[in-house]
């Protein structure tokens, strides 16, 4: 069983940074594919960016590429989002999420295993 816990959620204006973090339990951490998604009021859940186990892979969104880095700290049990340049429409719960599938980065909310419980970004105009 693993357990994730976001922070580093707020309200910030627009093209500021925030940064978020990830904590996982579980001694299988580093093995694990872990994600970022996030959800706008009344929308789905979207794919924002992922990370493999060893950091040598990243995939993120088209509409935060560039703008959002992911990176991890597997002695720390710790998965980083860093958010540059952000938008209104950056606006949503923001969700980590792991995959205990040992591969590629897999862009669909389902093929994940285990979630937080999120924590909201709001980005004013």
């Amino acid at each position: 069983q693993v357990q994730l816990v976001e922070s580093g959620g707020g309200l910030v204006q627009a093209g500021g940074s925030l940064r978020l973090s990830c904590v996982a339990s579980g001694r299988a951490f580093s093995t694990y594919v872990m994600g970022w998604f996030r959800q706008a009021p009344g929308k789905g859940r979207d794919f924002v960016g992922g990370i493999r186990w060893s950091s040598s892979g990243t995939l993120y969104a088209d509409s935060v590429k560039g703008r959002f880095t992911i990176s991890r700290d597997n002695a720390k049990n710790t998965v980083y989002l860093q958010m540059n340049s952000l938008k209104p429409e950056d606006t949503a719960i923001y969700y980590c999420a792991a995959d205990q599938t040992y591969g590629m980065v897999r862009q669909s909310a389902t093929e994940y295993d285990y979630w937080g419980p999120g924590t909201q970004v709001t980005v004013s105009s």
